[in-house]
This record gives C-alpha cells, sequence and structure tokens, in this order.
C-alpha cells in the first residue's frame, strides 16, 4: 500500500468511525505523516449573550464581547476534551493498533485552534556552520530556547509562508504517484 493510498484509507476509516455527533459541524480534519495520525475536530461556535447590538469598534463594549466569545469558546473546546476522552482513547487505541501510528486530537472552534496531544518527533540533521549560526542567533536573540526548537521555528515558518509552494509540490508528488502505479 503506498503511502498516498494509506493516508486516503486512514482519512476513510476515521470518516466512518467517529461517532456522528462528533462530525455534525464539519468533516474531521486527518493530517497522516510517517509516524502521526492527527484528528481535527470542528466545534459549533458557542452563542453568546450579548444586547444584539453591534458595538462600535474600539469599544469597551466591543472588548468585552470579545473577551466574553472568547471564553465562550474555551469553555466549550475544554467541556469537549473531558467529555470525550474516553471515547477518544477507544477509538486512537484502535487506529493505532490498526494502522501503527500515535494518534493526537484537536479541535476547531470559531477562529480557535487547539491541539490535545501531539507527538514532538526527533529529526537527525546535518548542518553546515552557516546554518548552526542562524540556529544560535535566534536562540542569542531569545526567539528559541534551543537550536532545535530554532529549527521548528524554521521549519513552521517556511510552512506558513510557503503554502502555495507545498500544496503544489504534494500535488506533483500524487500525479508522479499516480503515473508509477498507472505504469508496467
Amino acid at each position: 500500500m503506498s503511502a498516498r493510498e494509506s493516508a486516503a484509507t486512514i482519512r476513510a476509516w476515521f470518516g466512518e468511525r467517529l461517532p456522528q455527533e462528533w462530525t455534525a459541524t464539519a468533516a474531521p480534519e486527518v493530517t497522516v505523516d510517517r509516524e502521526e495520525i492527527t484528528v481535527v475536530l470542528t466545534l459549533p461556535a458557542p452563542e453568546t449573550t450579548s444586547s444584539g447590538e453591534t458595538p462600535e469598534p474600539g469599544s469597551p463594549e466591543e472588548a468585552g464581547g470579545e473577551a466574553e466569545r472568547a471564553a465562550a469558546v474555551a469553555g466549550r473546546i475544554s467541556r469537549f476534551r473531558e467529555e470525550t476522552r474516553e471515547r477518544r482513547i477507544a477509538i486512537a487505541r484502535e487506529a493505532e493498533h490498526r494502522f501503527r501510528r500515535k494518534v493526537a486530537w484537536g479541535v476547531i472552534c470559531d477562529d480557535r485552534r487547539e491541539l490535545f496531544t501531539h507527538l514532538a518527533v526527533p529529526v537527525m540533521t546535518r548542518l553546515r556552520q552557516s546554518e548552526r549560526q542562524v540556529l544560535d542567533t535566534l536562540v542569542d536573540a531569545g526567539v528559541a530556547r534551543s537550536r532545535a526548537h530554532a529549527l521548528a521555528w524554521c521549519v513552521r515558518l517556511v510552512g506558513e509562508n510557503a503554502e502555495s509552494w507545498l500544496a503544489d509540490l504534494r500535488n506533483a508528488m500524487a500525479e508522479v504517484e499516480r503515473v508509477r502505479e498507472a505504469g508496467p
């Protein structure tokens, strides 16, 4: 089974295995790599109590409404995490046995994305002095706690700024896989 087929199989399995009430708002976002499967569920945004009037931008009422909404979102996420813990663990054990990867969980609610559990996998790399100096500068400037943290920061930054390029690359890899499978 190819890596691409494996990811599709895993997504399909989770799509059917998760309780319907967890996927009523949106289909789960299932991300797969060699070590981990991350399942992110979408929770409905909470309704907050307000006067119904739109406050002036920058007013104290607007700030209070935003704080109320943020607290309601945090509460909804916390409640979901606690109420679903045992079911999530059971599903994760099933998936880990079946797919031989760890399972991480998270949610999106309103504009907040929160991962409950996820792996931090060590990666070996060889860096030349100029590359190590970049990492050391980030550490010395207080941007990162260590070279490992600085490297993770750099990878995250590249991912954010090169998302369209990475998407094109992933599409090209999928096309290569399709051509390989169709070949002799």
